[in-house]
């Protein structure tokens, strides 16, 4: 079969494969409607007009309270960095950091309070973000660009702020300059996706804070820091860098309290928590506990604050800042105002009318923007939106009716009581509106989702079926390309044309699976056919169904148990509780597999002592030999999948579950004996799978040339080694241990992993061009390579299944030429000969291994070792048994072996540290050899994908080569 074929075939069979995702993700993962609609001063939602009369100018919907804000985001600020409790004795490093929080809460309890702020998932900074300042809720689907930011066409704070004349200045986090391009007054960005990096960011903020805020040229201040979230990332909140940090931050907000004026509101907010491993994304308490801050030199409350701190969403903070400066609140917003910043210097009475005031203006901005979104969307249920707006009638026409009998802020003593529980109703539409808007835009689409699934479960029989055609070049090229070529595009078209008649919209996603949809269907539809005429040329039974019933189950037994087990898995993914669980679900289906394995051939009869001519080939003692060894591979493979169970992450919706203490990087141990332990257990793993290596291949004669790839094995396989443990050693050690030699490690953390880079790349690029290190010599003469006749990757599949045949035609050819010159004795020796296939993959895989456990933690290494020892052990399991059953067909696969080998590379996936959840994702491996911030998004998504499919990678780039070595083994 010729190369191009084949390669256009698997780039169809991905193109199906992705276009099932993609039309499932698009059902999965909603969006909801953005509107284009913004408020101004204009719109009609202000109070009546002998209220609206007493605005003061500059003024919008509200009165002005301040003429200046400052908003300091403090990434990752959970609650509990921010709570301050004397009576610790020892507190943690995260704790009773920011005291001067507590000092102005109990000091000026007028004057500054403090919130839990609640975020809503997912708790990713873009999003928090984009919640923050629009007081609308993100999906899970802008996950996607959290790391491409795209510009907030919605209306927001920030376009109403300089809609309105005012200066806003920002510095920090420069992930705000892609979502709000060209909305600021002066803005000082830097570099944010180093997680690596805890001070350039917040550094570069302190070196221009105090100036900025002293010069007065501004009117809303926002400075974002990093050092918080990314020490979270890097060390956990439990290490002493995060005290360091966090009492940095204490003396920012002491020194910029004494900058302020008495017109100016300082607010300090967390966008998002923090995990026991510093980690966010998802929706656990931990992550979206974040802290709120508000603090104004003039009094704010007209209160004493509660014993327990209050929670508030993060969406009430837009409409409360935006009418406290005097701004619309924007048009999407559903969040609530916080009426105790309203309440003034007056008595109750004056305090409930200015509350209600607000709660009103916010209301009727909540009501005009459902009714507007119910018009472009149906999202959202007509029965919710009904009752919410009888809640609103009500709770309007009751506050018109009051505001009737008041006469300036003279409220009869009968009228008080209505003003609190006008206040509850406003509220209660307000929660209810919220709700209903975070229910709604948490659907699916079931059609797509369906859709998505049943196309990819017909590529996988597509596959299934190509590899029954594959015997058969003619038909396979036939039935596998020209067809679903023809009938791909065909398909398309239709669609199109039935878009250009209805004149509605072209989806590009809708279009591709409509048009993989079309391959399928022509690809079946001649397979079918073609069987058909199969069926009536031989116009027989098939061999099956004229045999007995026995040997007809014996048959479909060996092909329903791996299947079965396939399907299963495939159908619990609908299930919730099997995909929190599928950490602990792989391994055993994994497990049961083998163990079925095993129980076959018992049931067989092939694992007790045959009589006969099997025991007369193999004799007794050897043939006892083989299944004792058997046995001992799948006691040592059950062994293998007990241990990986210790190298796991945790979900959030399990809150018992505790982390492994390997997933944690070397920096993170304050235990300097223990740090130095587990470095040397890493480097000494490093060194022995080089040795294990080396000796494997000098030990069947692959290292015996002087071809450039054998010389790259023997010296370049330590030099790699060499620099991933300096590079280990200088990642593992303190920010502040080496003092002076801090730039030198700086560099140190750059080079080593490109080095490591390099050189890996470089023996890949050897392997490539040559494969082979089969070496021959003549015993008297000098020695003298012998390899294939051609150069580089095989050009066909003779050249790939004849290498052994072609080596053994040159060798002879070689010995005919010294016997015709008269060379007496010209013996031929020939070294690596049957290892040519394995030679190769053992030294691709170990390549591999080096680059990926680079990007992983150190003693995730014990992992990786796990990995390969129940790889080999699995493949001479499989090898074991297709022995001792007899089975001699050469270059077939069976199926068990196949699903053992994608069910070991999901267990291995949980078992290097990884989940199917946002906080599990190694942010980190992006940086491994980058210290500054990459250019493109490209390099650091390859990073953080090797990272997070390293199991896959290996298990998939070993099972190429090693399906046909499982069968020659045999």
């Amino acid at each position: 079969m010729q190369r191009w074929p084949v390669v256009l075939f698997l780039a169809w069979v991905c193109f199906l494969f992705f276009a099932g995702i993609g039309l499932f993700m698009s059902g999965f993962l909603l969006t909801r409607i953005e509107l284009a609609s913004s408020s101004s001063c204009s719109d009609p939602l202000v109070p009546p007009p002998w209220e609206r009369q007493s605005l003061p100018p500059g003024s919008c919907w509200a009165p002005q309270r301040f003429s200046k804000a400052v908003l300091v985001i403090i990434d990752a600020l959970h609650f509990e960095f921010a709570r301050f409790d004397p009576a610790k004795a020892s507190p943690l490093p995260y704790e009773n950091k920011l005291g001067v929080l507590h000092q102005l809460a109990t000091s000026q309890p007028r004057h500054a309070r403090l919130y839990r702020f609640r975020a809503d998932p997912p708790t990713a900074t873009m999003q928090r973000i984009k919640g923050l300042t629009t007081g609308s809720l993100p999906t899970f689907i802008d996950v996607g660009s959290n790391f491409a930011s795209y510009a907030i066409q919605e209306d927001n704070l920030l376009a109403q702020l300089v809609q309105n004349g005012r200066r806003v200045v920002f510095m920090g986090d420069d992930t705000w300059e892609g979502l709000f391009p060209k909305k600021f007054f002066r803005s000082y960005f830097f570099p944010s996706f180093n997680v690596k990096d805890l001070h350039t960011v917040d550094d570069g903020i302190l070196q221009h804070l105090y100036p900025t805020v002293d010069s007065g040229e501004w009117d809303v201040l926002i400075a974002h820091f990093l050092g918080v979230d990314h020490c979270g990332h890097k060390h956990g909140p439990d290490h002493p860098e995060m005290a360091k940090k966090l009492t940095q931050m204490n003396e920012m907000l002491r020194s910029l309290v004494d900058h302020l004026g008495n017109d100016t509101l300082l607010l300090v907010a967390g966008d998002h928590g923090m995990t026991e491993t510093g980690d966010h994304g998802g929706d656990s308490e931990k992550e979206v506990n974040a802290a709120l801050f508000v603090y104004s030199r003039t009094p704010l409350f007209g209160s004493s604050p509660p014993e327990e701190p209050e929670t508030i969403p993060q969406v009430n903070l837009v409409p409360t800042v935006a009418l406290l400066l005097g701004v619309p609140i924007p048009y999407s917003n559903i969040g609530e105002v916080m009426a105790e910043l309203f309440a003034g210097d007056g008595d109750a009475v004056s305090a409930a009318l200015q509350q209600l005031s607000v709660y009103h203006i916010n209301a009727k901005q909540v009501d005009r923007f459902l009714q507007s979104y119910s018009l472009v969307a149906q999202d959202l249920p007509a029965e919710q939106l009904q009752h919410l707006q009888e809640l609103f009638s009500s709770a309007v026409e009751e506050h018109t009716q009051l505001l009737a009998q008041v006469r300036g802020t003279t409220v009869p003593p009968e009228l008080e009581p209505r003003l609190g529980s006008l206040i509850s109703r406003f509220q209660r539409y307000l929660r209810e509106a919220r709700a209903v808007c975070t229910q709604s835009w948490a659907r699916f689409h079931p059609l797509r989702m369906v859709g998505g699934c049943v196309l990819i479960a017909s590529s996988c029989l597509l596959c299934y079926m190509a590899s029954e055609l594959a015997a058969s070049s003619q038909s396979f090229c036939r039935s596998c390309l020209l067809y679903p070529l023809f009938w791909g595009p065909v398909g398309a078209a239709l669609l199109w044309l039935v878009h250009v008649f209805t004149q509605e919209g072209l989806d590009l996603l809708l279009v591709s699976s409509w048009a993989a949809a079309a391959s399928q269907l022509g690809f079946f539809w001649h397979w079918w056919g073609q069987h058909l005429k199969r069926a009536r040329l031989t116009g027989s039974q098939p061999p099956l169904a004229s045999g007995g019933l026995r040997q007809r189950l014996r048959a479909w037994l060996g092909l329903a148990f791996p299947m079965g087990i396939l399907f299963f898995r495939c159908g619990a993914m609908f299930s919730d509780s099997f995909v929190v669980a599928e950490a602990r679900v792989a391994p055993f289906l994994l497990a049961s597999l083998v163990m079925l394995l095993v129980g076959k051939l018992h049931w067989d009869g092939r694992l007790t002592v045959p009589e006969g001519p099997k025991q007369q080939l193999l004799g007794l003692s050897s043939y006892r030999r083989e299944i004792w060894y058997l046995l001992c591979l799948v006691a040592m493979f059950l062994v293998c999948v007990r241990l990986s169970s210790f190298f796991h992450q945790c979900r959030e919706e399990i809150p018992q579950c505790r982390p492994s203490v390997f997933l944690s990087p070397l920096a993170s141990l304050r235990n300097t004996r223990a740090k130095n332990f587990f470095y040397l257990l890493c480097v000494a793993l490093l060194a022995g799978l080089v040795y294990a290596v080396q000796s494997w291949l000098r030990h069947y004669g692959n290292l015996n040339s002087s071809d450039p790839l054998v010389l790259f094995v023997r010296w370049g396989f330590p030099l790699v080694v060499l620099c991933i443990a300096c590079y280990w050693a200088v990642a593992s050690s303190a920010d502040d241990s080496l003092g002076k030699l801090q730039e030198l490690v700086q560099v140190a953390v750059v080079v080593f992993p490109r080095a490591v880079y390099g050189l890996a790349s470089v023996g890949l690029l050897l392997l490539l061009c040559n494969p082979v290190t089969v070496f021959a010599k003549d015993t008297r003469e000098s020695a003298e390579s012998i390899v294939t006749p051609y150069l580089g990757v095989p050009g066909s599949e003779v050249d790939f299944l004849h290498v052994i045949p072609q080596i053994y035609k040159r060798m002879q050819e070689s010995q005919r030429s010294r016997l015709e010159r008269g060379s007496c004795r010209a013996t031929v020796a020939a070294y690596g000969l049957g290892s040519v296939y394995s030679a190769a993959l053992v030294i691709a895989l170990t390549l591999l291994a080096f680059l990926l456990m680079l990007l992983h933690s150190e003693r995730l290494s014990f992992a990786f070792l796990l990995l390969f020892v129940e790889a080999f052990v699995l493949l001479h399991i499989h090898t074991c048994a297709r022995g001792l059953a007899g089975d001699a067909e050469l270059f077939s696969v069976p199926w068990y072996a196949v699903i053992s080998w994608l069910l070991a590379a999901s267990q291995f996936f949980y078992s290097t540290g990884h989940q199917p959840i946002f906080p599990a994702i190694h942010w980190n491996a992006a940086f491994v050899g980058f210290h500054l911030d990459h250019s493109t998004n490209l390099l650091p998504a390859v990073l953080v994908g090797a990272n997070t499919f390293a199991s896959h990678i290996l298990f998939a780039g070993s099972w190429l080569p090693a399906a046909p070595a499982v069968a020659l083994c045999v």
